[in-house]
């Protein structure tokens, strides 16, 4: 691991093909790489929280615990009598950011919107995007402001009796800016197919650390973001014969995660003739 302006540290074998060591001094800010075995490259963090540069800068890091929220009393949005909002955050107001978005949320309250539900926002290359060639999933977008901004969004969407929920991709990685392989080609699934590409590994050989990555995403939502729960995005293509297949799992550890708030999660289907659940 790299820190940039401090030495490389080497991580350390553990089992189950994780890796990790301790970097002593090192504050939210900080920007770091990972550099595999003798390679010469610096890659990003597969699970960062922060990539200010894009899916090929460094990533950053982030101290969750930094932020203040005020939503103590909040409630979170049970499955029934919601108004949902569908909201892209690039798009919803010309300045495509958190924070123009959270100056017309009172808007939205009086039109009678319960609940918004924010398209992807994990981090992709380019401009703009839809959210759903997102490669960095633990990373909200750079493009819409900073992972601060987007708990200031859902912070003032409960202080006015809105929930939110986020719409995540878990079938499929982007095109550009992809780095798990380096890490682990084990994380693909070598069995399934989807219409985007190669599916990931969680039914198969060493699959075990993959799922574990998204099911920790899906609570590492609603744990740090205070989101109310997911949607789903084409469950179809979210290929898993395990005995306990991932969207339940995923399920799960959103309504663990948010104790005792309620959660709504839902899945879309973007073929009616094939059904995961």
């Amino acid at each position: 691991m790299v820190i940039e302006g401090g030495p490389a540290t080497e991580l350390h074998a553990e089992e189950g093909g994780w890796f990790s060591g301790l970097i002593e001094g090192v504050t939210a800010g900080a920007r770091y790489r990972y550099r595999l075995d003798s390679e010469p490259s610096l890659f990003p963090d597969p699970a960062s929280r922060y990539q200010p540069d894009g899916p090929h800068g460094p990533s950053e890091v982030v101290d969750p615990r930094g932020f203040a929220w005020h939503d103590f009393n909040w409630k979170g949005v049970p499955a029934d009598g919601q108004v949902l909002y569908e909201m892209h955050i690039g798009t919803f107001m010309p300045e495509g950011t958190w924070v123009a978005a959270a100056a017309r949320l009172p808007e939205l309250a009086e039109l009678g919107v319960t609940a918004v539900c924010v398209m992807p926002v994990g981090d992709f290359p380019g401009r703009f995007g839809w959210g759903y060639d997102g490669v960095c999933l633990y990373a909200p977008t750079r493009l819409y402001g900073t992972p601060d901004d987007m708990r200031r969004f859902v912070d003032a969407a409960h202080a006015l009796g809105i929930g939110v929920l986020l719409d995540v991709v878990y079938n499929h990685f982007g095109p550009d800016g992809n780095y798990i392989r380096e890490f682990a080609p084990q994380f693909m699934s070598t069995i399934h197919k989807t219409e985007w590409g190669e599916p990931f590994n969680f039914d198969g050989a060493e699959s075990g650390p993959v799922r574990e990555f998204f099911i920790a995403n899906a609570g590492y939502w609603v744990d740090e973001f205070h989101i109310d729960g997911l949607r789903l995005d084409a469950t179809q293509a979210i290929y898993d014969d395990s005995p306990d297949h991932l969207i339940a799992a995923v399920a799960r550890r959103v309504r663990e995660a948010a104790r005792d708030r309620a959660t709504f999660v839902m899945g879309r289907e973007t073929n009616p003739r094939r059904r995961v659940w």
